[in-house]
C-alpha cells in the first residue's frame, strides 16, 4: 500500500506531466458542470468541448472504456440541447426539472445494470490483447453510472446528480492509478459540485411547484 508521501509524490509528478488538452477538457467541464447546475443552455456547448477534447485523450491513453463515455456524451449533448431548448405554448421551456417515480428508478438501474454488463465484459475481453490499462469492473461501474447520470439529465431529472456523484467517486482512484492525476483532481471537484448541484435542482423544483411561497 503507498504511503502518504509516495501518493504526494505521485500526485506532484502527475500534475507536471498534465498536458494543455487535459487543462481544456477539465476546465470545460468545470464549466459543464457550472452551467447545469444552473440549468443553462451553455452546459452543452461547453461540454462538448469537454468530451471531444477526453475522446482524444482516452484513444490516445488506450482508455477505451473513458473513450466510449465520452463518444456517448458527445452524443447526448447534441440530443439535450435540442431537448432542452423546446418551448412550450407559453414560451417557457418545454422540458422542466421533475424527480423520478418508482417506475423511473426501475428503468433507471435496469439502464445501468445493462451497460455496466456490457461494458465489463467487453473491458474484460479488450484488456487482454489490446487495453491492459483497463481495470473492467471500476471503468465499467464509472461507465454505466456516467451513462445513467448523462440520459438522465437531458430530461432534467433530479436524480442524475445521484449518478453524477457515484461517477465522480468512482473515477477519482480510476484516473489517479492511470496517471491523469489533473483529471483526478477534477472529478474530485464535479463531485462537490454535484453536491450543490442536487441542492440547487431541488430547490429549482420546489419553485416550480410553489411559486408564490419562493415569492
Amino acid at each position: 500500500m503507498l504511503t502518504a508521501g509516495e501518493i504526494l509524490e505521485q500526485f506532484i509528478a502527475g500534475m507536471r506531466q498534465t498536458g494543455f488538452v487535459e487543462f481544456i477538457a477539465v476546465f470545460a467541464g468545470i464549466a459543464s458542470v457550472w452551467y447545469s447546475r444552473k440549468e443553462n443552455i451553455l452546459v452543452y456547448p461547453t461540454g462538448l468541448v469537454n468530451t471531444i477534447f477526453y475522446i482524444y485523450l482516452s484513444f490516445k491513453g488506450g482508455l477505451l472504456g473513458e473513450a466510449s463515455v465520452n463518444f456517448y456524451y458527445t452524443i447526448m449533448s447534441i440530443y439535450g440541447w435540442a431537448l432542452w431548448t423546446k418551448k412550450d405554448e407559453h414560451q417557457k421551456p418545454a422540458v422542466k426539472i421533475t424527480a423520478s417515480s418508482k417506475k423511473d428508478w426501475a428503468q433507471q438501474l435496469g439502464f445501468f445494470l445493462v451497460f455496466y454488463i456490457l461494458i465489463f465484459f467487453a473491458l474484460t475481453y479488450l484488456k487482454k490483447n489490446f487495453t491492459p490499462e483497463a481495470i473492467p469492473w471500476a471503468d465499467a461501474f464509472a461507465s454505466a453510472t456516467a451513462y445513467t447520470g448523462m440520459w438522465l439529465m437531458t430530461r432534467k431529472k433530479i436524480e442524475s446528480w445521484y449518478w453524477w456523484m457515484a461517477t465522480n467517486i468512482a473515477s477519482i482512484p480510476l484516473y489517479f492509478v492511470k496517471h491523469y492525476v489533473f483529471t483526478s483532481v477534477y472529478y474530485f471537484v464535479l463531485l462537490v459540485m454535484a453536491v450543490f448541484g442536487l441542492v440547487e435542482w431541488m430547490r429549482r423544483k420546489r419553485i416550480q411547484e410553489f411559486p408564490l411561497k419562493a415569492n
